[in-house]
């Protein structure tokens, strides 16, 4: 009775194992003809190993996303720069951009100017992480310093900036504004008001005559401008971000410049003198000048450059010179800048 059951429990087994063996092979048949057909080949099935995971395909894009800088918040600047942010604070700009911004670019504060700040904050503060720092040892481009500036300071007095004589000369903003200090009074001036019981020299004045040295001699000159006294600054004349006129001035002509203040030259004047419709400066010297009234030289030989001595009523040189006499040509013609006398047709009342 016992080998009868062990005998059939055998068959049974080798039914079972019979039964696997031919399922196996026929799937293992129908497999090799699927991959066999042009359809199969032409669009092959990617196995279940060799599709990437969710995680590995989004590892390239997240290592370049770590890259790229983005901004952060305004509190992780001041944490690290706060003695910089409170004196950023008291000035114009930093005023709107700290306390009271006006737009999107404002509210960013420190970034607006100097670019995101991510990597910057990543690194601990050891590497710039692509920010501008707006100084000459790390952004040697002046241009693209000055481009970040121009993007909001374009218009008015800035719009021939590009134009001007300073930007041909690579000049930046730097050297003649200082943003993150309050500096100046106005306009964010490198450099203070000096005041003294004898001069009062404004700003303007100062960051201009750092580099024009030449200018700085003529107005120490006996006879010149009162730019020593603050009753006007260099930027009355010249424009200091470039214009569409020579010498960068504020006006078309040097006449246009002079009758600003000097308006009483203007005339219009029944009898005029020529030169003094040309140009001043053909007479006078604008930054100052050893002479009397900023001229170029003393009278009368000033006036002889155009004028012969003939049939004047000295000739204190001798027979058949052509200098007169006395201290000046302007004793008797006083209105050398024309006249409305009937009688002024020589200039002289």
């Amino acid at each position: 009775m016992g080998e009868r059951q062990s005998d059939g429990l055998k068959l049974i087994g080798l039914f079972v194992l019979s039964l696997a063996v031919s399922t196996t092979l026929i799937i293992g048949r129908a497999r090799c003809a699927t991959l066999s057909s042009p359809m199969a080949k032409s669009s092959p099935v990617a196995s279940p190993a060799a599709s990437p995971s969710p995680a590995a395909a989004a590892t390239p894009a997240a290592q370049e996303a770590s890259k790229t800088p983005q901004y952060v918040s305004g509190e992780l600047c001041k944490a690290c720069h706060y003695k910089e942010t409170q004196e950023f604070t008291k000035t114009m700009m930093g005023h709107l951009f700290m306390l009271h911004p006006r737009d999107d670019l404002e509210q960013l504060g420190c970034q607006g100017c100097h670019g995101p700040g991510s990597l910057h904050v990543k690194s601990g503060g050891k590497d710039v992480g692509g920010m501008i720092t707006f100084n000459p040892k790390l952004d040697p481009s002046v241009k693209a310093d000055n481009a970040k500036c121009l993007a909001c300071h374009s218009g008015g007095q800035q719009a021939f900036w590009r134009a001007g004589t300073h930007a041909f000369r690579g000049l930046a903003c730097g050297d003649c504004h200082t943003v993150m200090r309050d500096v100046s009074p106005r306009f964010n001036l490198a450099s203070a008001r000096q005041v003294n019981p004898f001069i009062m020299i404004r700003p303007q004045t100062q960051v201009c005559l750092r580099c024009h040295m030449r200018k700085r001699m003529q107005m120490e000159l006996p006879s010149r401008m009162p730019l020593w006294e603050g009753l006007m600054v260099c930027t009355d004349c010249h424009n200091p971000h470039g214009g569409p006129y020579p010498h960068m001035l504020r006006d078309a002509t040097v006449n246009e410049v002079c009758y600003r203040c000097h308006a009483e030259k203007r005339g219009p004047f029944l009898w005029t003198h020529p030169p003094v419709m040309m140009n001043c400066d053909d007479c006078h010297t604008p930054h100052g000048s050893i002479n009397r009234f900023m001229l170029k030289i003393r009278e009368p030989r000033l006036c002889q450059q155009c004028h012969i001595g003939t049939f004047h009523p000295g000739t204190p040189a001798g027979i058949g010179s052509v200098l007169v006499f006395n201290r000046a040509c302007t004793n008797c013609h006083s209105q050398v800048h024309g006249s409305n006398s009937p009688g002024g047709q020589a200039l002289t009342r």
